[in-house]
């Protein structure tokens, strides 16, 4: 069963988020709110933790898992970004997008998709979210928490325990959440592919 913290929305207190940490660190999953709906995530390299959520969300093994990271720093480990493609990236984030990219060796492989070695990064502008991210020290494995059957993110804090909490480690509330999903813009090719349209002003990367 999970356990549910309760969280001030600017300023997080530092012992929850620190439980929540090692919540993580042990291999646990958890759910957490950011400008683009809730989402769920685990400790890089976690594959038992990438099952969970694919379990939950009915997720097959082509589905482009992200790195939630805090800082456009910590990407250039991650992926591969060309000059133009940094340039893109960097003007966009933090903000709400997510961008596929080819993987450099330092990303988890349990999260590559299987053909394309691609994997989805993205940087948050919500508090809570990177406040977890910064206690934590390093980019969490993410989906959205979009449940089977439906098109929006779960977007309230008890209606994630009431619902999954049985299936989960841990909680994160803040009580405030974005409602759309994120624009995925895949930049892995030789063109820019808007392969989901959402919070993120598509604008830029439409050819």
């Amino acid at each position: 069963m999970a356990r549910y913290f309760d969280v001030h929305p600017q300023n997080p207190q530092p012992r929850a988020l620190s439980q929540v940490v090692d919540l993580i660190r042990g291999g646990g999953l958890v759910a957490y709110p950011t400008d683009s709906g809730y989402a769920l995530g685990c400790q890089l390299g976690n594959r038992e933790g990438l099952e969970r959520i694919r379990s939950l969300r009915g997720l097959d093994d082509r589905h482009h898992f992200t790195l939630v990271c805090s800082e456009f720093a910590q990407l250039g480990q991650y992926v591969q970004m060309d000059n133009d493609v940094f340039r893109a990236v960097k003007a966009a984030t933090p903000g709400r997008y997510t961008f596929i990219l080819k993987a450099t060796r330092e990303a988890p492989k349990v999260m590559l998709h299987p053909k394309k070695k691609t994997v989805g990064v993205r940087i948050p502008v919500h508090t809570t979210a990177l406040s977890l991210l910064e206690a934590l020290g390093e980019p969490l494995m993410s989906s959205t928490l979009i449940l089977p059957g439906q098109d929006d993110p779960m977007t309230d804090g008890w209606q994630v325990n009431d619902e999954l909490g049985a299936m989960l480690d841990a909680v994160l509330d803040s009580g405030d959440c974005g409602l759309e999903p994120t624009t995925i813009v895949d930049l892995s090719g030789d063109e820019s592919e808007i392969v989901r349209y959402g919070a993120g002003d598509p604008a830029p990367f439409e050819a």
